[in-house]
């Protein structure tokens, strides 16, 4: 029998090293530019929910314990029909469009780094050249670099806490006053970005299979890794706050964790800390490029994707390529703060469409209900928050929200004409289930 490899730190430090990346680098500026100075309790706020999701996905995989994480949940919960074909698909461009923020955090600070200005030209360029390298990598099936993400992890963790500690000595109270506050509805319109600097926490439950004692460890583990990385968010929030004007947050709000490295050490602690940008985002690029890659091979095992990905090149799949050139399109054609606003209303729409699909098989999995329902009703009010925010500051994005639904769906339906596959369970365990519940079996 295969051995056990997760235990609870182990599952943990993944969590953490997950949900710690680009975000913080990225999205702390661009919710701060909507909630201003009290974007701490928007990371508290999205911390909860994340908690709640968390709770119920936990849940879910301590019943349905597969890789496919979401994915299998979705086709548990919801059965093998097209909606949950449609929302397989769906998931995958959601996955693309966020790691196509990472990239475009990677091609922002190479920029301020490598130019000393944000050009949107340079970003670009950038942007794609990062992402050329790691499918290069994957293509050629190296993996030093998979073997060195925990040493990655360290260190980009490292000078994150050490930067929050020094600066913390630093800060000017009248930075973080309360007349200076933007209106505190803004705090619930930033709530869609702030989760999605949680968003990682779901990688956990890729790790069920591997687990011991998944129906333990799994959520003590999401517990404990979601409480962590709240913490720092929060200690990271008032530190650039408190030692940046709001003002000069707004100007630098794609790098503005390193622009505030810099009334306490200079320009030499904006290049420490764009440096752990580069690293951090360049490692979430590749972790996250082979995980999607490798999840469109098993959507193309099930039925979701086309036969076109079951096909090797190289040691990795054609569906890298594929995944590649639609991830340069969303490089070129969305700004930032489009990619962010996209991304993070589309897994919200898809956590909540999860958590909604928990209650059919709550008797099953043992979860509160009271949980569950909570982690519906705040994700649902969080997507509305957002959606009213960003439609008035960005208007093409709700179009293009509404694109991708469609795009998913159209896909799903024409593979399902066409190849006459269907989204299948990978668990089998429903059947036992219904007799354990009937009392038929022990």
């Amino acid at each position: 029998m295969k051995e056990k490899t997760f235990g609870l730190w182990s599952a943990v430090f993944l969590g953490i090293g997950s949900m710690v990346g680009a975000g913080i680098f990225v999205l702390l500026g661009e919710a701060g530019a909507i909630a201003g100075n009290l974007v701490w309790i928007s990371f508290i706020l999205g911390g909860v929910i994340a908690l709640l999701s968390g709770y119920s996905l936990a849940k879910l995989a301590s019943v349905y314990p597969s890789r496919g994480g979401i994915v299998e949940y979705v086709v548990q919960c919801y059965d093998e029909g097209i909606f949950s074909g449609s929302v397989s698909v769906l998931f995958y461009l959601s996955a693309m469009v966020a790691i196509a923020m990472v990239a475009k955090a990677f091609g922002t600070y190479a920029s301020m780094m490598m130019i000393g200005s944000y050009s949107p030209l340079w970003i670009n360029i950038y942007s794609i050249a990062i992402l050329l390298f790691f499918a290069a990598v994957n293509l050629a099936g190296s993996s030093w670099i998979a073997r060195s993400e925990n040493i990655i992890v360290i260190i980009k963790l490292s000078i994150i806490v050490l930067f929050t500690v020094i600066v913390s000595f630093y800060i000017k109270p009248e930075f973080l006053a309360l007349k200076d506050a933007p209106p505190v509805f803004n705090i619930f319109s930033s709530i869609g970005l702030t989760f999605f600097a949680y968003e990682g926490f779901r990688v956990i439950t890729n790790t069920a299979e591997d687990m011991k004692d998944p129906s333990k460890t799994m959520l003590h583990s999401m517990i404990i890794a979601i409480i962590l990385v709240i913490a720092l968010y929060v200690g990271v929030t008032f530190a650039v706050f408190g030692n940046l004007p709001l003002s000069e947050i707004i100007k630098a709000k794609d790098y503005a964790l390193a622009e505030a490295a810099k009334p306490v050490f200079g320009n030499t602690g904006f290049t420490i800390m764009a440096i752990a940008a580069l690293i951090s985002t360049a490692s979430s690029i590749n972790a996250n490029l082979y995980a999607v890659t490798n999840v469109t091979y098993d959507m193309a095992k099930n039925g979701e994707l086309p036969k076109v990905y079951e096909r090797n090149v190289y040691n990795s799949s054609e569906g890298l390529i594929v995944s590649t050139v639609i991830l340069i399109l969303f490089i070129l054609f969305f700004k930032l703060d489009e990619i962010a606003a996209i991304g993070s209303i589309s897994i919200l729409f898809i956590h909540a469409l999860v958590h909604i699909g928990h209650l059919f098989k709550i008797k099953y999995t043992g979860a509160s209900r009271i949980l569950v329902v909570s982690a519906i009703l705040t994700i649902s009010i969080t997507i509305a928050l957002a959606f009213n925010y960003t439609s008035k500051h960005i208007p093409n994005v709700g179009y293009s929200i509404a694109i991708g639904f469609i795009i998913a769906f159209a896909i799903e339906i024409i593979l399902r004409l066409a190849t006459k596959r269907v989204v299948s369970k990978q668990i089998k365990t429903d059947l036992i289930l219904k007799l354990k519940d009937m009392g038929k079996i022990i």
